[in-house]
């Protein structure tokens, strides 16, 4: 696996696949690598001749300066994972100046109002940073395919519509979500829970199962408040937002039309640890 420390490295590799027409495809990370990140690079190999992984903290997507400061790195760990998964022919770790030659800063987007929706109404100015830093990396990268995790899904959605507003040359292919055996959606952020808490965390997986057992059963506003029953008798887990949304718009549904998408997103608490979750709606 070749390690590309840097955009002038990056653009030597690239120009030589290119010349060799290999398609290329990538998925950007921030790092601390887990199983669901290395899902993406398998279902990536499956359809491409190059498979190119990148590592790099935005600052530009952090609201808090404290949670930058927090956010976990190990470059040399992430390394090794990615070569040991088989799938990764080069990582790319571009420096802050690589990816934001000028002032460390967001450009802005319209993303026709998704951005607004569930995270981005406590997060102002978050997507902006995401489309800032991944409209770079494909523009240096020049991939065919990109991809991004389900559990991430309004990331996801947002990033299709910057490809459709820029009219980027490549597809873009979300990737189911990678659970850990009791249902648990893989996250970095499992490593900071306790044992008895990552076994209890099963209960926000499950909620998701029984919601999509009561989709189109019973009415809306019920499900509210048998998913806010289930978190007020758990303890140690607090629930902060739980909402069902058209999957197109991302804009919460007070009724089923059959003719549209749905999915459940949900946020939980297990102590100080934030966890998130979707799923489709059948």
């Amino acid at each position: 696996m070749t390690v590309l420390n840097s955009r002038e490295e990056l653009e030597k590799y690239i120009a030589e696949q290119k010349k060799l027409q290999k398609t290329i495809g990538f998925a950007p990370t921030m790092g601390a690598l887990h199983a669901g990140h290395i899902s993406l690079y398998e279902a990536a190999r499956k359809e491409n001749d190059l498979v190119i992984s990148s590592i790099f903290v935005n600052p530009t997507q952090f609201n808090n300066p404290d949670d930058l400061e927090k956010y976990p790195r190990n470059v040399k760990k992430d390394i090794q994972k990615l070569e040991d998964s088989g799938f990764v022919d080069a990582v790319y770790i571009p420096s802050v100046e690589d990816m934001y030659p000028g002032e460390t800063k967001s450009k802005h987007y319209d993303f026709g109002g998704i951005e607004n929706e569930m995270e981005g109404k406590a997060r102002p100015g978050h997507f902006d940073g995401v489309g800032t830093v991944v409209e770079e990396l494909f523009r240096q990268v020049q991939p065919d395919n990109a991809y991004f995790g389900d559990k991430d899904y309004q990331q996801l959605a947002v990033i299709r519509k910057l490809q459709q507003n820029l009219d980027l040359p490549l597809k873009i292919h979300g990737v189911p979500i990678y659970r850990e055996p009791n249902g648990l959606a893989m996250s970095s952020r499992n490593e900071r829970l306790s044992p008895e808490q990552r076994k209890k965390a099963a209960v926000i997986y499950d909620t998701l199962l029984k919601v999509n057992d009561w989709f189109r059963v019973i009415s809306i506003p019920e499900i509210y408040r048998r998913v806010e029953e289930i978190f007020e008798k758990e303890d140690g887990f607090v629930l902060e937002y739980f909402t069902i949304a058209d999957e197109e718009t991302l804009k919460e549904t007070d009724f089923f039309y059959k003719d549209r998408n749905y999915r459940a997103f949900i946020v939980v608490f297990a102590g100080e640890v934030r966890l998130i979750d979707n799923m489709h709606l059948a």
